[in-house]
């Protein structure tokens, strides 16, 4: 099978404001994840992809590389932060109908364990809420092999409608 990932070069590439507001934001993630719209540059810089999309549940695979190691040698927290949010706050888009759109309102992390450079991972957002104005959602960092726990983290998004 032909790897789907194909990610946005420029401002242009992007989707528009309209072509988002014309689908669910299930249709949204999917359309990204099979490579119909090109996923945001964010994901090729710290190397990640949403590999499973479903209601209420997003999964993003990843491989922490040695650009995003801090000074003392492991995987900087901000990785972690960047791969939980995204895969918790998709989580909640699969949720947001048609015409409404949604954003990271906060987010909290707790690193248990560091993650070894080169070793994959997946990333499982979970939604817990998802209403007319705020949606809920909790994640888990854990090793695509061995299932090992790296990390947790919870969100809460702001839900807008805007048609």
């Amino acid at each position: 099978m032909a790897d789907p990932r194909k990610y946005a070069e420029n401002p242009d590439d992007l989707a528009t404001l309209d072509d988002i507001l014309s689908m669910s934001g299930l249709e949204f993630m999917t359309a990204i994840a099979e490579g119909r719209l090109p996923g945001p540059p964010i994901g090729q810089t710290m190397g990640f992809w949403p590999t499973h999309i479903e209601e209420g549940k997003v999964i993003f695979t990843g491989t922490p590389e040695f650009k995003v190691m801090n000074p003392i040698g492991t995987v900087h927290g901000g990785w972690y932060g960047t791969i939980l949010d995204s895969c918790m706050a998709c989580a909640i888009q699969t949720k947001v109908p048609k015409g409404s759109t949604y954003t990271t309102l906060e987010y909290k992390i707790n690193i248990i364990r560091p993650i070894p450079i080169g070793t994959q991972v997946e990333a499982i957002g979970t939604v817990h809420h998802a209403g007319r104005s705020t949606g809920i959602a909790d994640g888990e960092i854990r090793g695509a092999e061995d299932g090992k726990l790296y990390a947790t983290g919870s969100t809460t998004c702001i839900i807008m409608k805007l048609r």
